[in-house]
């Protein structure tokens, strides 16, 4: 897996299964276009910030509920090819008109994985973030993204996946790079960590809080008081294309 298409939604908390059901009704549809997985997860532990949060990054109302979600394409050649095809289909159009959100506030992007440690399978919660890092910074995130993935697997994490901001657009209400409060020389980075479950994520993070060795990884190569991060179950987990191992949708 060598590209990701990631979104970010508000999604009015009362409208959970029809988000559900419109997801898993696309699924085939995506498949048809190189989709290998795709996961959509629902806001279950997501903080406040006090510069910026997920939240903020949708303009979500109090009755509504972030999503983090992803596409995993093998390529960006695909992914472009994948979205020519889909926005000629009828069928997409039909989908855009009975969306149970305001895709209007939806933030989406193309991504560059740099980092992709663990298994990929089944998993039962997902921690996700995202970051501004300044573009001559790119070589050192690389550097402590790829130190830091080992320990998150064996903290328990199944999978880490970290993702270069390489087709963000700008929108018209709110954007990948308004959600990081992005500065002009800064790139966008959309990365998670997938969970057996949110028990071993939370024992995860308990024993990363302890670990006194944590703070001699030294400098961040960016502004952590700008990260975007929190936890998300999965509703829709989905294996696409013939060469995808097989998950089942939550």
């Amino acid at each position: 897996m060598a590209y990701v298409e990631g979104f970010v939604v508000a999604v009015p908390t009362a409208n959970r299964q029809a988000y559900r059901d419109h997801a898993t009704e696309s699924a085939s549809f995506l498949g048809e276009f190189g989709v290998t997985r795709m996961v959509e997860a629902w806001g279950d532990d997501v903080p406040d910030g006090k510069l910026n949060d997920f939240k903020g990054a949708v303009k979500a109302g109090a009755d509504e509920t972030v999503v983090f979600s992803w596409f995993e394409y093998p390529s960006r050649k695909i992914r472009d090819e994948a979205n020519r095809a889909m926005f000629a289909d009828p069928r997409m159009k039909q989908m855009g008109a009975s969306m149970p959100f305001d895709g209007k506030r939806m933030i989406f992007g193309g991504f560059d994985v740099f980092v992709d440690e663990g298994r990929s399978g089944a998993m039962g919660y997902a921690d996700g973030y995202l970051v501004a890092v300044p573009a001559a910074n790119r070589e050192a995130y690389h550097a402590l993204a790829a130190r830091m993935a080992p320990y998150f697997l064996d903290l328990g994490a199944l999978r880490v996946v970290e993702a270069w901001g390489d087709d963000v657009p700008e929108g018209k209400i709110t954007d990948f790079s308004r959600a990081v409060l992005a500065k002009p020389d800064e790139a966008v980075v959309f990365s998670w960590v997938e969970w057996p479950s949110r028990e071993v994520r939370m024992n995860g993070w308990k024993r990363m809080m302890e670990d006194t060795g944590m703070g001699s990884q030294g400098e961040t190569p960016f502004d952590a008081a700008r990260m975007v991060y929190g936890g998300f179950e999965p509703i829709v987990d989905l294996p696409l294309g013939n060469k995808a191992p097989g998950r089942k949708v939550a």
